[in-house]
This record gives C-alpha cells, sequence and structure tokens, in this order.
C-alpha cells in the first residue's frame, strides 16, 4: 500500500485529470501547452511551465506518474512539501528550458536553408536539405524517388519547395511534453539521498541498490541521446537535463545547510 504524501497525491491528480479531459473533450492541448522550437509561429514562454503537466497518451502518463509515485513520497516526507514542490518545479521548468536550448542550436541552420532553398530552388540544395533535415511523413526511399525525378525534370520545383515547407513545419511544430524532465530529477535525488537503498525491478524481477538503477537509466538516456535514430521520438536530452538541474539544485542546498534537508 502506496502512503501518499500531499504533493505527489495532487501532481498524480492533475495530470491524470488533465489527460482525461483530453480524452473526454478530444482535444490535444499539446499543440498550445508543448515547447515548441524558439522560432516557431506557436512558440510561447509559458510553455517551459505546462509542458510537464501534459501526456502523449496513457502509457507515457502512467510511467512518469508510477516514478513519482514510489520516489517521491520519501523525498518529500524528508524535504517537507514545500520544498518537494520547488524542486520538482525547478527540475520540470529547467529540463524544458534546456531541451529549448539545444533544440535551438541544433536547428540553427535550418530556418536559414529553408528560405534560402525556397528563394532558389534547385535539385541539389534538395538533395542536401533532405537528407539533412529529416521528417516523419516522408520516408528517405519516397525522397529518393522524388529527387530522381527532380534531376530529371526541373518542373517538379513547386512540388520540392511544397515538400521543404513540409518538413520545416513538421519539425518545427513538434511539441515536447511530459513530466519526465522532473521525474528525472526525482529518480538522481533519490539516488543521492538513499543510495544504497535496494529496488526490486520488474523485468528481470532482481534487486538493484537506487545508485545503481539511476547510473544505468542515465547511461542509457546518454547513449539513446548520441545514437538518436529518425524512429525515436523520446526527448532524451529532457531526461538528462532533468537530472542535471536536480544535481545542480542538491549540490546547492548541501552546500547551503550541510546536507540535503
Amino acid at each position: 500500500m502506496f502512503q501518499l504524501t500531499p504533493i505527489v497525491k495532487n501532481i498524480l491528480i492533475i495530470n491524470g485529470i488533465i489527460l482525461f479531459l483530453e480524452y473526454i473533450l478530444r482535444i490535444s492541448l499539446a499543440p498550445i501547452f508543448g515547447v515548441h522550437y524558439i522560432f516557431s509561429d506557436n512558440f510561447y514562454i509559458f510553455q517551459y511551465i505546462t509542458y510537464m503537466w501534459l501526456h502523449g497518451g496513457i502509457w507515457h502518463l502512467f510511467s512518469n506518474m508510477f516514478a513519482v509515485l514510489i520516489f517521491g513520497p520519501m523525498l518529500e516526507r524528508v524535504w517537507g512539501s514545500k520544498r518537494f514542490l520547488t524542486f520538482y518545479l525547478i527540475t520540470g521548468i529547467g529540463a524544458g528550458v534546456l531541451y529549448g536550448v539545444v533544440d535551438t542550436i541544433g536547428k540553427g541552420d535550418l530556418s536559414g536553408d529553408t528560405e534560402a532553398f525556397i528563394a532558389d530552388p534547385n535539385p541539389d540544395d534538395f538533395y542536401i536539405y533532405t537528407h539533412t533535415y529529416k521528417s516523419r511523413r516522408f520516408d528517405m526511399l519516397r525522397i529518393e524517388e522524388f529527387n530522381d525525378k527532380y534531376y530529371e525534370n526541373p518542373g517538379y520545383t513547386s512540388q520540392a519547395v511544397e515538400v521543404v515547407n513540409t518538413i520545416y513545419n513538421d519539425i518545427t511544430n513538434i511539441p515536447m511534453i511530459g513530466a519526465s524532465g522532473a521525474v528525472f530529477g526525482v529518480l538522481l535525488a533519490f539516488a543521492m539521498l538513499f543510495p544504497n537503498t535496494e529496488l526490486m525491478l520488474l523485468f528481470p524481477p532482481i534487486p538493484i541498490k537506487a545508485k545503481y538503477l539511476v547510473f544505468f537509466y542515465g547511461a542509457y538516456e546518454l547513449y539513446s541521446e548520441i545514437n538518436r535514430t529518425g524512429a525515436d521520438n523520446v526527448a532524451h536530452f529532457t531526461h538528462l537535463s532533468g537530472m542535471l538541474i536536480a544535481f545542480l539544485i542538491l549540490k546547492y542546498w548541501q552546500r547551503q545547510r550541510g546536507n540535503f534537508y
């Protein structure tokens, strides 16, 4: 039986209600409240707060809230409700901001390359653009086939511009949502406060100390971010950012008071 603490309980309730309302009303709040590319027309500064209360489905919600349910209560009992809420919000917002900065850097040439192609469309630049920036809407086989036709017939220019615009809009208007940044911050905090606490894995069902579990989680997220594939739509850097923000907060609190609480 889980012993819920006040803030953990409210976090679970708020996240659950939001997803429930989205299902009942058949709407998605992500286009407005998820974090967008900074230069997107759909970007608003408040998204760094709201994104962490949205989820893409039941499994996404369950995986995040299960971690909050397991690790959050012990932290809240040690820190108190106010400090735990402060920690949860700062790690979530901080992870969103870091994601936004890195995402913007990663897409630094996207806007310029898009404008340059539209101003002077040609098969060579189309090939470079579509192999540099990829959209889930177009697989590379289709792109290659179209590129061959474009080389043979420059009259395909208008279609090429349409493809480039579609890729640009797909990349810049995919919102990032989820509480994972804050959740990974909670995981790191638990491992730093209770490093030798033994946890039972579900698959396989073996015990593991918290410090090792979080280390492997972090290593996996780093590996997944470095070796990202086109089909991977998980914001691994947000997870890593949440852990980084959490580490900095805990070190600051430790220096201020000589301990974590």
